[in-house]
């Protein structure tokens, strides 16, 4: 399981010229799955999501989390951050897993991140989506289950 977190001052999605999820301030992450992600990478990344210590405080210092600031989620699939590229120039998403399989670990991790945060905004699986952001500062951060780092 793969995230992009991106740090926002706002972040919407839009479908087919409508708007269907807008955000403030708070976190746009970008979630890809393989056929091999469990229920444990589902808790370990959302967790790790609503946890991390991304937003400044009153110092300065990158020390609180979205939790800490009452910021807004979006969470949107993205099945393009199993892209691989090592050889040739067209990306191979053979590593990506199959709606059959992500479709269910998607809606694990939105239960998942509910629970943790509150309600949340969300893309639509599969969709042609348009995001817009204004990332801000601009933080973005990737995190992989199997790496746990």
């Amino acid at each position: 399981m793969r995230v992009i977190i991106q740090r926002v001052k706002e972040a919407s999605v839009t479908i087919e010229g409508v708007v269907k999820s807008a955000i403030g301030q708070g976190l746009l992450v970008l979630v890809g799955f393989e056929a091999e992600d469990t229920q444990e990478d589902i808790e370990w990344m959302a967790a790790k999501v609503v946890n991390m210590r991304i937003f400044n405080d009153e110092a300065g210092l990158m020390n609180l989390s979205v939790l800490d600031i009452k910021g807004e989620i979006l969470v949107v699939s993205q099945f393009t951050l199993y892209a691989a590229t090592k050889k040739g120039n067209r990306p191979s998403f053979i590593k990506a897993a199959k709606p059959n399989i992500a479709i269910p670990l998607y809606q694990q991790f939105l239960l998942k991140m509910e629970a943790l945060a509150g309600k949340i905004q969300t893309g639509e699986f599969g969709a042609d989506m348009s995001v817009a952001l204004v990332n801000d500062g601009p933080v973005t951060i990737s995190v992989d289950s199997r790496q746990k780092e």
